[in-house]
């Protein structure tokens, strides 16, 4: 994480707990970290995984729950459902971003469009203020189409070659 984004997202999860007086316990703490260590998306059990093998600061699932809501509710991270899973992420200073999803994968990449940002930063909505967005784009990834198209030829061929067999029998 980069000092200054940590420096930040550590500020503002401080100021919020002491303005409502709730407890600054070190596991908030070791999981904003473990977030913004991440890059990209993230599910629960991977969150839980790395803060139990590679921060040795295991927390339980009810704990890491409240606090990802905790931390969506700051803007800290985002939740999206991606083809019936749900992932989360980092968004601090990034919260308007869009993404591909493979619908038969589920690999998701996040891309730029600087045409949609471009749009919707200019949109006036009527007694509503913009915090960001997310867009979903779904589809096939190259991997899936080039997958698809071998097992279409493999089933192809094998059915040339019983054709064949059955014309010999």
């Amino acid at each position: 994480m980069k000092e200054g984004a940590k420096a930040s997202v550590h500020q503002i999860l401080t100021e919020y707990l002491e303005l409502n007086n709730y407890r600054k316990t070190p596991e908030r703490y070791a999981i904003l970290d473990a977030i913004y260590s991440i890059n990209g998306h993230f599910t629960l059990d991977e969150l839980s995984a790395k803060l139990s093998d590679e921060c040795h600061f295991p927390v339980s699932r009810g704990t890491l729950y409240n606090t990802l809501r905790l931390f969506m509710e700051l803007r800290l991270v985002l939740r999206h459902r991606f083809q019936g899973s749900t992932k989360y992420e980092a968004c601090y200073n990034n919260g308007s971003h869009s993404h591909q999803v493979c619908t038969i994968c589920g690999k998701v990449v996040e891309i730029k469009l600087p045409e949609v940002s471009l749009a919707i930063n200019n949109l006036h909505l009527k007694r509503f203020r913009k915090d960001g967005y997310s867009l979903y784009i779904y589809g096939v990834c190259s991997s899936c189409q080039a997958r698809m198209k071998r097992k279409k030829a493999n089933e192809t061929k094998q059915k040339s070659h019983k054709d064949k067999n059955n014309e010999q029998g």
